[in-house]
């Protein structure tokens, strides 16, 4: 009889095998996969499961456990901070903020999602980002589906200048615990007192999960 973990190391392989045909990874040509060069990376797999084209991600494409569980993972700054702050830490201190400041359910979420893009593409910092290339538009495409997903596709510009003011404010606010030769930093004014201790993985995840189901509830939005 076999066993158990041969068994699934068998179906993992068979589910590559499948996603290497369906994404077409010997290098005929598919719209939106292949580059002019030959094969694309291939399909990105995220921690639930789905299988994606990054050069085509698609709102359907979405989970809130592939945005929450990685970005509890990942430190602001590249790691270049004094203590670890986790990207999923720092779109729960802007919610929370958000919802100091009396804004809407909307804005509330899309302040928790707004670096979304970064569970699938990594957090860049901004002095690098503007130097990578088509990076921005990759990015931006993936936090477009994310906000598809979640019913946030029709922000005004308004909501997403919220969301950017309260992005920025929170990071002076950072920078002036977690960066060097911040000194003379005057942070913005906050409407709330931001978590910026390290806190472990788990609990940042499922603080940023209960919140999300939270808002999404009281919008009627059930996609998760």
């Amino acid at each position: 009889m076999q066993s158990e973990e041969l068994l699934e190391l068998r179906k993992e392989l068979a589910e590559e095998e499948a996603a290497m045909k369906l994404y077409n990874v010997e290098g005929r040509p598919i719209d939106g996969v292949n580059t002019e060069n030959g094969v694309s990376g291939g399909p990105m797999n995220t921690i639930s499961g789905v299988l994606l084209d990054p050069a085509n991600v698609k709102p359907e494409d979405i989970r809130l456990y592939d945005i929450a569980h990685p970005l509890s993972f990942i430190c602001r700054g590249t790691g270049q901070v004094k203590h670890f702050l986790s990207v999923g830490q720092h779109c729960i201190n802007c919610a929370k903020e958000a919802e100091g400041r009396g804004y809407s359910d909307r804005v509330i979420l899309a302040c928790l999602l707004h670096d979304g893009a970064e569970a699938y593409v990594s957090d860049v910092i901004r002095p690098v980002k503007v130097l990578l290339s088509g990076f921005k538009e990759v990015e931006g495409a993936f936090q477009s589906a994310i906000y598809e997903h979640f019913g946030l596709g029709d922000l005004t510009e308004e909501e997403l200048g919220l969301v950017h003011v309260i992005d920025d404010a929170m990071l002076w606010n950072e920078a002036k615990v977690l960066f060097s030769h911040v000194e003379d930093l005057e942070p913005p004014l906050l409407s709330t007192v931001p978590n910026f201790k390290a806190r472990t993985f788990k609990t940042v995840e499922d603080d940023f999960t209960l919140m999300a189901f939270n808002l999404l509830n009281r919008m009627g939005e059930y996609q998760v």
